[in-house]
Formats: C-alpha cells, sequence, structure tokens
C-alpha cells in the first residue's frame, strides 16, 4: 500500500507537467497551422480539423464530415501532441538529456517530430499522399520546433532539474 501511495505521489506531478506541456504545444501548433495557412490562402481555414480527421477516416469522408468528425480531429491532433510529448518527457530522462541545452534540444526534436509525421504517420494515413517540398519541409520543421521543440523541451528540463534537486536518486 505504502509503494501504490508513493507512486502515485511521484506520477501525480509527471503526468500534470506532460498533459499541461502537451495541451500547450498542441495549442501552439495548431495556431501555428493556423496562421500558416493564412498567410498562404488568406483565408482562415474551416476544415483545418476535418483535414487532420481525414487521416483515419480518408479525405472525401472527412471534409463532409460535420462537428462529430471535428471532435475527431481535435481529439487526434491533441492525441499526437501528448504522445509526442509524453515520448520526449520518458526519452529525456533515460538519456539525461538535461545535460544538453534546452534552446539546442529544441530543434533537433522539432526535427524528429517532423520526420516521424512526414515519413511514418502521413504516409500510413488515408490521406492523399503528396512530394516532400522542401520550401514547406522547412517552414514546418521551423514552426515545430518552436511551437513543440521549445515548449516540450524547456518543460521537461525545468521538471527534471526541479525532481533532481529533491531527490539524488533521479539520475
Amino acid at each position: 500500500m505504502l509503494l501504490i501511495a508513493s507512486f502515485d505521489k511521484k506520477m501525480k506531478p509527471f503526468i500534470k507537467r506532460v498533459l499541461l506541456t502537451a495541451a500547450l504545444a498542441g495549442t501552439l501548433d495548431i495556431l501555428s497551422a493556423y496562421t500558416n495557412g493564412f498567410i498562404h490562402t488568406h483565408h482562415i481555414s474551416k476544415k483545418m480539423f476535418n483535414y487532420i480527421a481525414g487521416g483515419a477516416l480518408g479525405l472525401k469522408t472527412a471534409l463532409s464530415g460535420g462537428a462529430g468528425v471535428v471532435l475527431l480531429g481535435v481529439f487526434f491532433h491533441y492525441f499526437i501532441a501528448f504522445s509526442f510529448t509524453f515520448f520526449f518527457f520518458l526519452v529525456y530522462r533515460k538519456f539525461r538529456f538535461s545535460s544538453v541545452n534546452p534552446y539546442l534540444m529544441a530543434p533537433l526534436y522539432g526535427l524528429f517530430v517532423w520526420a516521424v509525421m512526414n515519413l511514418v504517420v502521413l504516409p500510413l494515413s488515408l490521406l492523399p499522399s503528396s512530394p516532400i517540398n522542401f520550401g514547406k519541409a522547412v517552414i514546418d520543421f521551423l514552426i515545430l520546433s518552436v511551437m513543440i521543440g521549445l515548449p516540450v523541451s524547456l518543460s521537461a528540463n525545468r521538471y527534471f532539474v526541479k525532481i533532481s534537486a529533491y531527490s539524488p536518486f533521479v539520475r
């Protein structure tokens, strides 16, 4: 029973930090997607979350869907943000990235997120495939580095530096 209480005390701050960081990174990412879309088209996309849901439903089905499809797109978007954030926190501690400057980790993680999304996730989805455009890839990498890599890296660094100050056994 004491072991469960100890585990609970350690996990609550960790999960809370991961969830809040994922929510921030996911929100910054979607805001940057809307902003980037507006810069290129001069219109605000009304189907952004439909398009995200299209990865599972197919683009034609998703674009003709209603509120349920939008909610599915919101779920997928934040689930992906949570997955990348959770993965980073686990890897950060395991490989002791705290010795690396978090501002350097941000573009490295942005590149990792870009590569996984564009070389694994999107090709496996039901969205139509398209060739990688170098100019768009650079912009996407910069957005991912700043909007996901930076908040996730800074948050993980702050979390693990803080808990290592309380426990000599963390590292």
